[in-house]
């Protein structure tokens, strides 16, 4: 693998994960963790394991049964705290209202981290044809749409306002040490998916909104600098939760899908150590494998060697997307700029002129 070369200051962003290097969980201890969707599945996962070792958790959902017990249970046997508010992510005021709780409810009046969790599935009804002997087309129902990735964006324009209000925080650095400084942060951790990664044939929708919070990860990690928020982003594979339909899991038959547990430690990483910054995993199932030394993973098969090899369930997706870009965007790019150099100062100059005479009304 190449040498971590540093990037530019306004770039934040880590040197690769070390999958196999430890983290100690207890770095969440005093921490105040704010969570969208945290009532079930790997969402409650993450409130359990979190608030077991000392963060204080407030838990955003819809599901008031399942969130107030859920939080009820973990403060009868945990050292932290679990506050359940009420919070349907797809209204701006319900999510304005999330986070002022959280700041009531914070032992120090801020938020160290906002966990941008919830998200769901269905089906999808974008392509169906169902209505083509209708007069007019139907309206189109955009709920995956506006959870997964208008309800996204409240969460991060909140938490672009309250994290750096956290008092006692600093500015994110690479250089923190998580294990001797104060538990006070600056995070901001999306929750993508395979389907930010790849296509999904029958879930456009769900896959649009994936693709958007890749998106939105990748501008934030390069954008953030002024406010010193370190972005980090998931990307589950299936995992064995109750989103994932009993039809899903026919298809998904003879293979395998990953576990709570899994999501739950690759999350706790991001949320633990405050030295990764602009990072992303993707979690699928447990496997043996061994990197090759292209960099590409290739499975261990049963009774051939184990050496140089590792057990493993999160990988990253981007670990050196800033150097080896996908050609055709690096080439594209290229041209461009030859175009640019080409056309020199009397192009900028041609172009300023057009864009003065532009704003006051000349030339649209």
């Amino acid at each position: 693998m190449d040498t971590y070369t540093p990037k530019p200051a306004a770039i934040l962003q880590s040197p690769p994960i070390d999958i196999t290097a430890p983290y100690d969980a207890a770095w969440v201890g005093g921490k105040v963790i704010l969570i969208t969707g945290g009532a079930s599945g790997f969402g409650a996962g993450f409130v359990q394991n979190w608030a077991q070792h000392g963060a204080t958790v407030i838990v955003g959902d819809i599901n008031v049964q399942k969130g107030d017990a859920l939080c009820r249970e973990i403060n009868k046997q945990s050292t932290g705290k679990a506050h359940f508010v009420y919070c349907d992510v797809t209204d701006w005021q319900s999510q304005v209202n999330l986070f002022k709780q959280a700041v009531k409810l914070s032992p120090h009046g801020g938020i160290d981290c906002v966990v941008a969790n919830a998200g769901i599935a269905g089906r999808d009804i974008l392509q169906e044809g169902a209505h083509l002997d209708a007069a007019e087309p139907p309206p189109p129902d955009f709920k995956i749409i506006n959870v997964n990735l208008t309800g996204v964006l409240y969460t991060t324009h909140l938490a672009c306002f309250w994290l750096p209000k956290n008092p006692g925080s600093s500015i994110c650095s690479i250089d923190s040490k998580p294990s001797t400084t104060s538990p006070r942060d600056r995070h901001l951790l999306l929750l993508g998916s395979v389907a930010s990664l790849g296509p999904i044939a029958i879930q456009p929708q769900y896959c649009a909104a994936k693709h958007a919070v890749l998106g939105l990860f990748r501008t934030l990690r390069v954008t953030s600098g002024l406010q010193g928020i370190r972005v980090n982003l998931l990307c589950p594979y299936f995992i064995d939760t109750p989103i994932v339909t009993a039809g899903v899991r026919f298809i998904l038959a003879g293979g395998a899908m990953g576990k709570v547990e899994d999501v739950v430690d690759a999350g706790t990483r991001f949320v633990a150590d405050s030295r990764i910054l602009g990072r992303a995993l993707a979690v699928g199932p447990r496997m043996r494998v061994r990197q090759k030394e292209n960099g590409e993973w290739e499975l261990v098969m049963p009774g051939s060697t184990t050496e140089g090899s590792i057990e493993a369930a999160a990988f990253e997706p981007y670990a050196d997307d800033w150097t080896d870009q996908d050609l055709w965007n690096r080439n594209f790019v290229q041209l461009i700029n030859m175009v640019q150099a080409g056309r020199g100062w009397i192009g900028w100059a041609q172009d300023i002129v057009k864009a003065i005479l532009y704003s006051v009304g000349i030339g649209r």
